[in-house]
């Protein structure tokens, strides 16, 4: 099957941790990997933001990722490519008329405006995962939403014309149906983690040297929503605990970094900024044994249209504390795997960390539990076959009436 994958600003090849690099990137990438090494051509699509990008470049698996000129040849924020979505579907347009995907994958809103418009005439299927939603992000941001007016509108546009939309979690599909996008035309199928990359074997971390008798760790980029002040705030309440926050810009930048400084000043105000320490953007390879080295993994944000740390903490055995929201509840089995609380309640986050980490038994289990949860459900390789089905069922020829012609 040849399959065009659209990431307007997400680019397989990113450095992970800036405000626009995250689990989207990661998704794509292991998604266009795993479907090449299945036996499809797979080409990733994404704005060149670097004038020294070749034009294609060729990954391991036999994936292609695509530099598509679409704006300036450097880094914009992923609320001012609007505009030039336009020059980005008329790129692809022409390419895919003289080289027609069987099926084409929009991760992203913008990328399925453009989507739509590449194959507008042709007959391709494409499917939609929004990896995030408008309408759940203006809710919990309000006025500091820098979105553009159209999102939400063009957003109801894309699940009403598209051939499948690819949900990751149902609150995903309950938030879609808010929108008016029917139910049927939804599929669930889950972010994955890598279970051999992140496992409960091997090496932990020594640095950071521990401050405190217990270990909480957060990992993920440095804004606001992800409610790295909720762990702070629960920090008052948890004796012998440090907070280890991993992610965001290397740790030679922290003291530039607007929402780093925020969150040290609150520790500073808090009186826990002895036990509380940012390290920064942590490489891909040093993550499983930085996750091993803590008690609790600690998911607090806003609004989280999926999450992947919890599923690296469960892959690794250790139990996740997490806010009630999104992709969460799907994930984290409260009282199985973990436990989740409400969000913005720090005094129930507290309580929740106090009572398992006085319960080294429960801990324990827990974290027995999560790992053979993430290698049941959540393997990438399940999640590849998971979309490939769903690839298959759209792109099947529409069944012709009896005695009409092939």
């Amino acid at each position: 099957m040849r399959i065009a994958m659209v990431s307007e600003h997400a680019s397989p090849l990113a450095a992970l941790g800036g405000p626009d690099a995250g689990g989207q990137n990661v998704y794509v990438a292991r998604l266009a990997d795993l479907l090449a090494g299945r036996g499809h051509d797979v080409t990733v699509y994404t704005r060149r933001d670097d004038a020294s990008l070749p034009d294609r470049v060729p990954l391991p698996s036999g994936a292609v990722v695509e530099h598509v000129r679409a704006g300036p040849d450097r880094p914009v924020p992923k609320d001012g490519l609007l505009p030039h979505m336009p020059h980005f579907g008329g790129h692809l347009a022409r390419a895919w008329r003289h080289d027609r995907p069987d099926v084409v994958h929009a991760h992203f809103w913008m990328s399925g405006m453009v989507a739509l418009m590449g194959t507008h005439g042709l007959g391709v299927p494409v499917v939609q995962t929004y990896h995030a939603l408008g309408a759940v992000k203006r809710r919990h941001q309000g006025a500091a939403d820098t979105s553009p007016p159209e999102r939400l509108d063009v957003e109801r546009t894309i699940g009403t014309s598209c051939a499948q939309v690819l949900a990751t979690c149902s609150d995903e599909v309950d938030q879609l149906a808010l929108m008016g996008i029917d139910r049927e035309r939804c599929a669930v199928v889950p972010c994955g983690v890598d279970t051999e990359h992140f496992t409960p074997r091997g090496k932990v971390a020594l640095t950071p040297a521990r401050r405190a008798r217990h270990r909480l760790l957060v990992i993920g980029r440095l804004v606001p929503r992800k409610g790295v002040d909720l762990a702070l705030k629960a920090l008052q309440r948890i004796p012998d605990a440090e907070l280890v926050v991993a992610g965001g810009p290397p740790a030679d930048g922290l003291l530039k970094d607007p929402e780093a400084k925020r969150l040290l000043g609150l520790a500073r105000r808090l009186r826990v900024a002895d036990r509380t320490v940012l390290l920064g953007c942590v490489p891909h390879e040093e993550m499983p044994a930085l996750i091993r080295s803590a008690d609790l993994v600690l998911c607090t944000p806003v609004y989280e249209p999926f999450g992947i740390v919890p599923l690296e903490a469960m892959a690794c055995g250790v139990p996740v504390v997490a806010t009630d929201v999104g992709g969460h509840r799907d994930t984290v089995v409260h009282g199985g795997t973990g436990l989740l609380v409400p969000e913005g309640g720090h005094g129930e986050l507290a309580d929740a960390v106090n009572g398992l980490l006085a319960a080294p038994g429960q801990l324990a289990a827990y974290g027995r539990n999560g790992r053979s949860r993430v290698v049941t459900r959540f393997a990438w390789e399940t999640v590849a076959e998971g979309v490939e089905q769903v690839y298959e069922r759209v792109a099947e020829p529409a069944p012709v009436p009896s005695g009409g012609v092939r």
